[in-house]
């Protein structure tokens, strides 16, 4: 068989390797964009899509259980998990679907289905790919293979029965709520799950191994997440570490490090990621991949093999789908404009809890370890006229500026939209604009946006 010539190789179809394929072919690229499973990543398959679409209905599920706090009588919540799970489940499909159909559309792009794998090099330099019985010829190798859940090294783990192993690649295939879940992890996905599974009747407990949850965030952020899922019947277990797991006729049992064990029909892992990039043939092209997995790049995602490049999470740094979305565009720039763009950006990023957690830049914390003189302003969302007319007034927004410039260094919007209040901040701070530019600014009343005004208005050196 002939191997297929083209100039541009993209294996993973993901939120980095999908955009990238439109914009080359688009531009009279021939591109073959090589993907195992089925295109849109992790964020269609597992991650944004059905996550946040069961996320909702949680919180429809919670808010119904405190309607009488606006008034309004529902003498009974019913939760059916299936049909939840059919909803997430059918928005998966739909944009599967969807992306399909358009990558079929697309002119000089070929979907070739298959594990990829490098096979060295042409004497003129061109890559080698292989993708079951065919051979493919690359002059430039984009790898955009995304991640998967690692598992950590507890004793018994791989002994569990499967069906009692959740992680966050397999959560999606469940139609049963699980009586009882231990999550191991404190980070977001573990933070998230816990909640809406607690919303939905499960009894749950996190166990993690740090002092607190969400350790990269300020600690009082750390705090008020805990005390919002504690007020919801999560029970929360920091400073303890796993050492052993076992099954038991009803499920599992997981052995504390320091002593006492936890029950529950179900063990959820969720404890980081590690990037696929086992059985990619880097060896041939003479790359060695990280701890994790990850392969190193520079500032324009190239590696350190000449045209090969590395995009989205296998890349190391934030793990997020907006970051792999914004890769494309670098890459974009790398092999179709001048090259100027870089991943020297303002990464943002949420966690979608009650409150919701949105994030941009550094922490207090952060801000003095990296020797800024700084500014904090700080609103309690009791003191929102808006949160206190919707019933949300659990959380604050916090936001560091650098004295003297007065531009914001970091802000975290701890409450209701959370990760949309935020946006006020990035928005400044890709602006490079002093928060001065905000106070002279009119907001509506009453909103969330508001609050975030208040915040600004209230810095003072701390």
């Amino acid at each position: 068989m002939a191997a297929l010539e083209i100039e541009t190789a993209i294996i993973g179809a993901g939120q980095a390797g999908v955009p990238l394929a439109r914009a080359l072919a688009g531009a009279g690229r021939q591109v073959a964009l090589v993907e195992r499973n089925h295109p849109g990543g992790s964020c269609v398959n597992w991650g944004c899509t059905p996550s946040k679409a069961m996320i909702a209905s949680s919180r429809l599920a919670a808010q119904a259980r405190r309607a009488s706090e606006w008034g309004i009588r529902v003498p009974r919540v019913e939760v059916d998990f299936a049909a939840v799970m059919d909803r997430a489940r059918g928005m998966v499909e739909g944009a599967r679907g969807e992306l399909e159909e358009s990558l079929a559309a697309q002119a000089n792009l070929r979907l070739v289905r298959g594990h990829a794998r490098l096979d060295g090099r042409e004497g003129d330099g061109r890559f080698r790919l292989r993708v079951g019985d065919e051979t493919l010829l690359a002059r430039e190798v984009v790898l955009d293979t995304g991640t998967r859940s690692a598992r950590p090294p507890v004793e018994g783990l791989d002994r569990l029965p499967p069906e009692r192993l959740i992680d966050a690649e397999n959560w999606i295939d469940r139609r049963e709520l699980p009586e009882s879940v231990v999550f191991l992890g404190g980070g977001t996905i573990a933070l998230e799950m816990a909640q809406a599974w607690r919303r939905f009747g499960a009894a749950v407990t996190i166990v993690e191994s740090g002092p607190r949850l969400a350790d990269r965030e300020d600690e009082e952020v750390s705090a008020e997440l805990r005390d919002a899922l504690e007020a919801e019947g999560v029970s929360v277990r920091c400073g303890a570490k796993a050492g052993r797991a076992e099954p038991t006729g009803g499920g599992v049992r997981l052995h504390l490090g320091a002593g006492g064990t936890l029950e529950a029909t179900h063990l959820f892992v969720a404890t980081g990621r590690r990037a696929n990039t086992d059985d990619l043939g880097l060896d041939t092209v003479g790359l060695e991949p990280g701890k994790r997995g990850e392969i190193e790049v520079d500032g324009r995602l190239r590696t350190k093999v000449p045209g090969l490049f590395a995009a989205g999470d296998i890349r190391g740094g934030g793990q997020f789908t907006h970051t792999a979305y914004d890769d494309h565009r670098v890459l974009e720039s790398q092999i179709l404009g001048d090259g100027s763009r870089t991943t020297e950006r303002i990464l943002p990023y949420a966690i979608f809890t009650e409150p919701e957690l949105g994030r941009v830049g550094m922490t207090e914390a952060q801000a003095r370890e990296a020797g800024h003189r700084v500014l904090v302003g700080r609103q309690p969302m009791t003191e929102s006229g808006k949160a206190r007319e919707i019933g949300r007034t659990r959380g604050f927004i916090k936001v560091v500026a650098e004295a003297g410039s007065r531009r914001v260094l970091g802000a975290a919007a701890l409450c209701e939209s959370g990760s949309e209040v935020v946006q006020l901040f990035i928005e400044l701070m890709n602006a490079g604009a002093a928060v001065d530019t905000m106070l002279d600014a009119v907001h509506i009343h009453p909103t969330l946006g508001e609050a975030a005004k208040n915040a600004a208005a209230a810095l003072k050196d701390a």
